[in-house]
């Protein structure tokens, strides 16, 4: 019989909600206590879901001995400390990109989880879409060696408002947020380490104190390149869009979806078991805790990116 998980989320914004839609498609997984700042807003929320208990404080779902784990989607300076409170309390953890803002508190998360046994996993989404699962198994067979990714992350994003458009209670960062999804992907994809990282940025914004614009250039161990564009200033088409070029071909992953360089639309539609990358990253949080294991995207497995985005601040602030 399929072990059925109660799980605690953290953080009813954007983010929160596309967990509880994924997770409401996941079998045996039932969601028993919704945790944010705003009390009104958060028994909205579980009332929507089905979910019995809405709180302000995690220590006091912590404290609950029936859940099982927890999956944070609160803002990027809270991940760290959070999910160590989780691991402390012996439930299992997924925390939201990034799993920390410092490379020193990664490392922390990364040795608190290998001490508690509990499965610790961060939320790099991309290696789970379907469209970057597709060219993973053309690399992991042989049929498809990455040779550069060119790499847009743009976003309109000039006062501090979130994905839905509310505004924010914290700033988000180019560096530390949204280039953890390609650095980490990048070397995920090559199979091999970023073993040279550069960076430039641009003005620093006068009232979010962050930077804007920035410029990455990463290279593998095996000679694959990367450069990154990212822009919270792009009033264009919002997202980021992933260019592969290979010894075999060329694709262009937009989310869930993949064309070829000559915008052929590839099916990824039975790639994996569904085509929502947020849905898949939870079923294989839950399928971890099930079986024992290290997850794909373990926070130990990930580190070496907060490394790479801890060498690209330290020369950016040089």
């Amino acid at each position: 019989m399929t072990q059925h998980l109660k799980v605690a989320l953290a953080g009813a914004g954007a983010f929160g909600i596309k967990h509880l839609d994924g997770i409401a498609r996941i079998d045996g997984v039932e969601v028993v206590a919704l945790v944010s700042r705003d009390l009104d807003k958060t028994r909205a929320v579980a009332q929507k879901y089905g979910i019995e208990q809405a709180a302000t404080d995690l220590d006091a779902v912590l404290d609950r001995p029936d859940v099982d784990a927890v999956i944070l989607c609160t803002p990027t300076q809270m991940h760290a400390a959070q999910a160590m409170a989780c691991l402390r309390a012996g439930k299992h953890v997924q925390v939201e990109i990034p799993m920390a803002d410092s490379l020193q508190d990664a490392q922390a998360l990364v040795d608190l989880a290998r001490q508690s046994g509990k499965v610790a996993m961060c939320g790099h989404t991309r290696r789970f879409n379907p469209s970057h699962q597709y060219v993973h198994q053309r690399v992991q067979k042989g049929e498809f060696h990455l040779q550069q990714m060119d790499v847009q992350t743009y976003f309109f994003r000039r006062t501090n408002m979130n994905a839905l458009g509310e505004p924010r209670s914290w700033t988000d960062h180019l560096l530390w947020h949204h280039a953890a999804h390609t650095v980490d992907l990048f070397a995920y994809q090559c199979g091999s380490p970023v073993v040279k990282a550069n960076a430039v940025q641009g003005p620093i914004h006068p009232t979010l104190g962050i930077a804007m614009d920035m410029s990455i250039q990463l290279q593998a161990a095996n000679g694959a390149i990367c450069t990154l564009s990212l822009s919270f200033n792009n009033d264009g088409p919002l997202g980021t869009f992933f260019r592969y070029i290979g010894d075999t071909a060329t694709y262009i992953a937009r989310y869930d979806d993949l064309v070829t360089g000559r915008d052929e639309v590839i099916d990824v539609s039975q790639v994996d078991v569904s085509m929502n990358g947020i849905e898949l990253q939870d079923r294989e949080f839950f399928a971890a805790i099930r079986e024992g294991r290290e997850p794909n995207a373990s926070v130990a497995q990930v580190l070496p990116c907060y490394q790479v985005l801890h060498d690209l601040e330290q020369q950016l602030a040089g």
